[in-house]
């Protein structure tokens, strides 16, 4: 993993008083997000958003629709949206945004809180300024 992008998650996490987050990076031409850097997620669960496809889950959704995804409540959404194996991160609230470099989609980046939370358009848009920033790093 990342140090740098670990140092990064951390002090977001801190400032969005959340308890995970996750950085993956974008292989366009198979259509895979590859996990850069993590905190807070169980051991469990690390094979699990290791290589995560584009369509699927928080990550490959927000890749697929160019937009912020967001869940209040990840233990009682019922979109279908987020993988039945992130129910055991224990998250409740979550929302990952896309990183862009150029107006291409580079990676995502993702917070997570242990409650129950409706990450506001400000906090979205914050994300969304900070992971922009990084995308020239995640090339």
């Amino acid at each position: 993993m990342n140090e740098h992008f670990e140092k990064l998650l951390r002090d977001t996490l801190g400032k969005f008083k959340s308890e995970t987050g996750t950085i993956h990076r974008l292989d366009e031409p198979a259509q895979l997000l590859h996990l850069v850097a993590q905190v807070g997620l169980p051991p469990q669960l690390l094979d699990v958003v290791k290589i995560i496809p584009v369509g699927k889950g928080i990550a490959g959704e927000t890749v697929l629709k160019n937009r912020p995804v967001t869940i209040c409540n990840l233990q009682t959404d019922t979109s279908g949206v987020a993988r039945s194996a992130a129910k055991q991160t224990g998250v409740g609230g979550a929302v990952c945004v896309p990183v862009r470099q150029n107006g291409k989609i580079v990676g995502t980046f993702g917070v997570g809180t242990v409650r129950e939370h409706e990450y506001s358009a400000a906090e979205i848009n914050a994300l969304q300024d900070l992971a922009n920033s990084i995308a020239a790093q995640l090339t």
